[in-house]
């Protein structure tokens, strides 16, 4: 373990003092900073922004709570657009600006590697935010269990097939990204209670990207192929959910097949009060945030953070999902707060609103 360790940083050094000069040039090109006069910087790695989540949820909470915590931190922060060399020379920059921790959630989890190994060559530690990382050298990963989201998104579409009176038919499967290291672990468990089904998988691909266009555009093609024997589609979070709606509507498709989501996107919940989209999971990702930021703040002033678990060799910290179709959106949409009745029920939703019963009254 020492050898391949030593391997690694004699790596990451060669890669910090080759790209010495273009990472200064782009350290002025990051996009923003949460500053203090001294003390600790805590840089935050984001990988795109085509997931609202990331944006609008993961930042702000990660930010809020350093400063909260840590008045003397300053916040890097960084969104790669799902560019991965984007996001080497992100943190590359980053650690020549003098970064005390990565908090790092990977475009690409292999490539990402290389970012871990230039960081521990310098000695600061990374947290593998929201996707798992394959290094042991990683400090911390934090995250939700992407095997527990993928068998809640698989039985609430067996279980919501079952209600319809459908045993049998067919389903669309688009996975999410391969970078993505959460990927393999959301489509095994998703596969394998679709395996134990009487349900026929129709057509499997990964979209690139999490892309929604890319979805919309393979589910498109699969329905002219398989129009009439779609009953449900796994879509692995409310992005590609939206692309696979987007083609059924403009396939003329009325009766909508079941569809999965992931992220509880404000969007996605108010699909899935018109019946657009069956369900998604919601995962506390202002939580999860916080979390990082707390563990990145301990490092950044030498302490350790309590990790109640390991994944693969890495202190692990993973918090519970939750399905939610229809019915659960006032127990955990409302009730927990991730969203008002005046934000879901705006127009064109307030009718919908009103038949699935989501009225001011039931508050």
């Amino acid at each position: 373990m020492k050898r391949a360790r030593d391997t690694r940083q004699r790596r990451g050094a060669a890669v910090v003092a080759a790209l010495l000069v273009a990472a200064s040039v782009l350290a002025g090109c990051t996009d923003g900073a949460t500053s203090r006069d001294d003390g600790p910087t805590i840089a935050l790695l984001l990988p795109e922004t085509k997931t609202a989540r990331y944006e609008t949820l993961d930042r702000p909470s990660f930010e809020k709570t350093v400063v909260g915590t840590c008045a003397e931190c300053t916040v890097l922060y960084a969104n790669a657009q799902q560019d991965a060399a984007r996001q080497q020379q992100q943190a590359e920059s980053f650690l020549i600006r003098g970064a005390d921790v990565l908090v790092l959630a990977a475009v690409d989890a292999q490539a990402a590697l290389s970012i871990v190994a230039a960081a521990t060559s310098r000695g600061v530690p990374v947290i593998a935010y929201d996707r798992f990382l394959e290094d042991p050298d990683v400090a911390y990963y934090i995250s939700f269990d992407p095997a527990r989201v993928g068998r809640l998104q698989a039985q609430a579409l067996v279980d919501g097939l079952e209600a319809r009176g459908i045993t049998t038919g067919g389903i669309l499967v688009a996975h999410g990204a391969v970078t993505d290291a959460n990927s393999p672990g959301l489509s095994q468990s998703v596969m394998g209670v679709l395996g134990s089904t009487d349900l026929t998988i129709l057509a499997e691909t990964t979209i690139s990207d999490w892309s929604p266009d890319k979805a919309q555009e393979w589910v498109a093609t699969q329905l002219s192929r398989y129009r009439d024997d779609v009953v449900a589609v796994y879509a692995a979070n409310d992005g590609l959910a939206a692309g696979a709606i987007s083609a059924m509507r403009a396939a003329g498709i009325t009766d909508m097949p079941l569809v999965t989501g992931q992220d509880a996107e404000l969007a996605a919940i108010q699909r899935i009060v018109t019946g657009d989209q069956f369900m998604t999971v919601y995962k506390d990702i202002e939580q999860q945030a916080a979390l990082a930021a707390d563990a990145a703040v301990h490092l950044a002033r030498g302490e350790q953070a309590d990790a109640p678990t390991e994944v693969r060799g890495v202190p692990t910290m993973l918090l519970a999902p939750f399905a939610v179709t229809r019915k659960e959106i006032e127990p955990v949409i409302l009730r927990k707060g991730v969203f008002t009745l005046g934000e879901i029920c705006v127009e064109p939703f307030t009718q919908a609103c009103t038949a699935a019963g989501l009225t001011e009254e039931e508050q």
